[in-house]
């Protein structure tokens, strides 16, 4: 990344791109173009940046700190619904959404898809990790895992603890800039600490609070060994979708988007419109009943979420 000149002719405010690294309230711990890793502070209020942003930093000298003016404009940003059904921004500019699932904890398959789906209508690729592999899989996941990729998600398996698939997923990642995430449990941590080697003696120390206290619920970024970068997210229990951000017409599903030209009307919304060519490839087992199962739900979800955001914040169904 090159180096701006300094702006309004202020010498000491020599302003330089830089790469959030770690991003909480109005610090971030950024990574310049030199490599200097180093703490900065947003430059105004109700400016944003998560991690994986690109952005335009200055040195202040007066201040003896970094202060951070400007974030880049987004290749592509994941986005979840808060409480009250805003968007909320999760991570910048990945390529690609690692979502890890192992035997145990049971897996949650519809917080898989709902993942799958933001990725999907984000433009952002994605690959269902399947970790634990040494252990036990029931035929009902395998299942769920060939259904998946049948309908287009591509998979891989590892064990983080044995080493098995490791240079296979590594391979993958390459070049990529890459967010796991997951429900607690599945061993996100473990496959962390064998990408980026060392890594977990700096978990918590990106970023301290003024009070010294170590963040431990923001997403962290890390440099692969490889090429390419990691984003380590916390485990959760549940995740929803922006809804304002999801596909109208398919909500991110592959199968809907193959099926929906099919339908007789333009605006089917695939629950009870007659003539829908996606529930007739449910009653004949060409679509996963669980995973039309999930789009249902998803749907019920976003027309929810969606009545809770003002009405200039509302989509109609079927638009883009």
């Amino acid at each position: 990344m090159k180096k701006p000149s300094a702006a309004g002719g202020d010498a000491a405010a020599v302003r330089e791109h830089a790469l959030v690294l770690v991003a909480h309230g109005a610090s971030a711990r950024v990574r310049l173009a030199s490599g200097e890793e180093t703490l900065a502070r947003t430059a105004r209020r109700g400016l944003q940046c998560v991690c994986g942003d690109e952005v335009i930093c200055s040195s202040d000298s007066q201040r003896a700190q970094w202060q951070l003016y400007e974030v880049c404009p987004r290749r592509s940003a994941l986005y979840r619904s808060n409480a009250r059904g805003r968007a909320e921004l999760v991570a910048a500019n990945l390529t690609l959404l690692v979502v890890v699932v192992a035997p145990r904890p049971e897996p949650d398959l519809f917080l898989v898809d709902r993942y799958l789906a933001a990725a999907a209508s984000a433009g952002i690729g994605s690959l269902l990790l399947a970790n634990k592999a040494d252990q036990e899989f029931t035929l009902e996941l395998r299942a769920d895992i060939a259904a998946l990729e049948a309908a287009g998600c591509a998979a891989l398996q590892c064990s983080a603890s044995s080493g098995a698939g490791l240079e296979a997923l590594r391979a993958r990642l390459r070049g990529e800039t890459v967010m796991l995430v997951g429900q607690s449990g599945v061993g996100k941590s473990s496959l962390l600490r064998q990408l980026v080697p060392g890594s977990g003696a700096v978990v918590g120390e990106l970023l301290k609070s003024d009070e010294g206290r170590h963040t431990t619920s923001a997403a962290h970024l890390y440099t692969l060994p490889g090429g390419g970068a990691l984003i380590d997210s916390p485990g959760v229990r549940d995740f929803a979708p922006a809804p304002e951000m999801l596909d109208a017409g398919t909500l991110g599903f592959a199968e809907v988007a193959a099926l929906a030209p099919q339908c007789r009307f333009a605006d089917c919304a695939h629950m009870r419109e007659p003539h829908c060519a996606v529930r007739a490839a449910v009653d004949s087992g060409a679509m996963s009943a669980r995973r039309y199962e999930s789009y249902r739900r998803l749907r019920r979800l976003r027309e929810q979420l969606l009545e809770q955001l003002p009405h200039s914040q509302r989509k109609p169904r079927g638009s883009g």
